[in-house]
């Protein structure tokens, strides 16, 4: 998997991710899936580590770079998480934010709903990657509207990442079922 899959950005240093639900280079568990292809519709726990001293707050992002879109899919996109977040649990990202903490926004996904949406790949399209990543943000928050798209999250942290952590899954058609 690609160790930092926003490196044509500008490199910056990396730091760990890891979760209890999810393996780095491996198929996504049903969980993770979309509840109209058999899963949970959980956004997985995920745990970071070894982030820059000088971090203030995370962001955390969902991305399937393979969606046949021409611009990929966003499932999840969180920021302003406090420095002192370093885990989040499963289901954090169910609508409404419950599992985030105070201060976090959740943006809308794809769907317009401000929640993780798990995997859903068309058959035909192949095997996708999901990108979770967490970005180690040189500020206490981003001035960004809540109903803005993760591709605003994603412009605003080009200027202020200090590092970032990725964990890279992958997911085909009937993944959650099959």
């Amino acid at each position: 998997m690609s160790a930092d899959p926003l490196a044509r950005f500008g490199e910056v240093p990396q730091f760990t991710v890891t979760s209890e639900d999810m393996t780095d280079g491996a198929p996504l568990a049903a969980a993770q899936f979309d509840a109209s292809s058999g899963g949970g519709n959980t956004s997985p726990q995920l745990s970071w580590s070894g982030f820059p001293p000088e971090t203030k707050s995370f962001a955390v992002t969902a991305y399937d770079p393979d969606a046949p879109t021409g611009s990929g899919f966003w499932h999840w996109a969180v920021f302003n998480l406090p420095a002192s977040c370093t885990s989040l649990p499963a289901g954090a990202g169910e609508q409404g934010g419950a599992g985030l903490p105070d201060g976090a926004v959740m943006l809308p996904n794809e769907l317009r709903q401000p929640a993780f949406t798990g995997a859903a790949p068309p058959e035909g399209t192949g095997t996708h990657r999901y990108q979770f990543i967490v970005h180690a943000v040189d500020g206490p928050s981003l001035d960004i509207d809540s109903q803005a798209t993760p591709a605003v999250l994603g412009f605003n942290l080009h200027f202020h990442v200090l590092a970032r952590a990725v964990l890279e899954a992958t997911g085909a058609f009937g993944g959650a079922t099959g």
